[in-house]
């Protein structure tokens, strides 16, 4: 079985798609395949589909669902396949499980490559955190479950992902940053600044780019930006250490170090 969620949702068994085109039913695989070998209470699949607002006919309603994905589970097995569509999607007590160990599942290798490339960063291999969050950021084709009518649950599970995926381009950043790449990331981090305009790490690594690529009238212009959004959204002022880049742009200190703004 192969499992997609880092974009358009997709899972295959034996190369045929199980993904079903009516939303409910979408929604039941999407959450069993993100917990694929685990357990999915029908109290969690109920409030994924329905929210607070389950209806009598419920849990027959998810039987229905369930029915229909072993059905194409079924479709997908080989003519003389010795597993059934019921051996792999499993009913428990008051719950169901997937029970498929996926031959490939990109968000375990988004996360196992982002692990790699995160303790690569802090023992100082700026080259292999690069190349190994550079690879885990390309497992990406679009926001997470892009193609399913998400629920509260799912909600929160794409959610989740999108702030794993933020946070391993953060790291990728630091890592080129390290590497000397500072003119090559300004375009990269003038989008996601004007994505994220209160996300100060971004600004700062933006700055600091600018100021170390010889232009920190620019790196200065970041932070006053930063500064009238905050300002004007939130009633704050930037963070101390964010202050203190901007003093040390002010001053011209050469080679802004990543390490005295909490970045490295």
């Amino acid at each position: 079985m192969e499992i997609n969620v880092l974009g358009p949702i997709g899972v295959r068994i034996g190369g045929r798609s199980v993904v079903p085109t009516a939303g409910k039913p979408k929604q039941v695989l999407t959450l069993l395949a993100l917990r694929c070998g685990r357990v999915v209470p029908v109290s969690t699949l109920m409030e994924e589909i329905w929210g607070d607002k389950v209806p009598r006919s419920g849990t027959t309603t998810l039987q229905t669902y369930i029915l229909q994905l072993r059905k194409l589970i079924a479709g997908s097995l080989p003519a003389r396949s010795r597993t059934s569509a019921k051996e792999l999607l499993i009913t428990h007590f008051n719950g169901y499980q997937l029970a498929i160990t996926p031959s490939a599942f990109d968000l375990r290798e988004f996360e196992r490559l982002t692990v790699e490339g995160d303790a690569a960063l802090a023992a100082g291999d700026a080259e292999t955190a690069s190349r190994q969050l550079g690879r885990a950021l390309e497992l990406w084709s679009g926001p997470a479950l892009m193609n399913v009518p998400a629920g509260q649950v799912l909600e929160m599970e794409a959610m989740g992902m999108e702030e794993a995926r933020m946070r391993a381009q953060e790291l990728r950043i630091l890592a080129d940053l390290q590497l000397g790449r500072h003119a090559m990331l300004i375009p990269e981090l003038r989008m996601l600044v004007a994505q994220c305009p209160m996300h100060e790490n971004f600004c700062a690594m933006l700055m600091i780019a600018l100021q170390r690529s010889g232009a920190p009238w620019r790196a200065l212009q970041v932070f006053r930006n930063l500064r009238q959004i905050l300002i004007g959204e939130l009633g704050v002022e930037p963070s101390n250490r964010l202050q203190r880049l901007h003093q040390a742009v002010l001053s011209n200190v050469p080679d802004l170090p990543l390490a005295a703004y909490d970045l490295a």
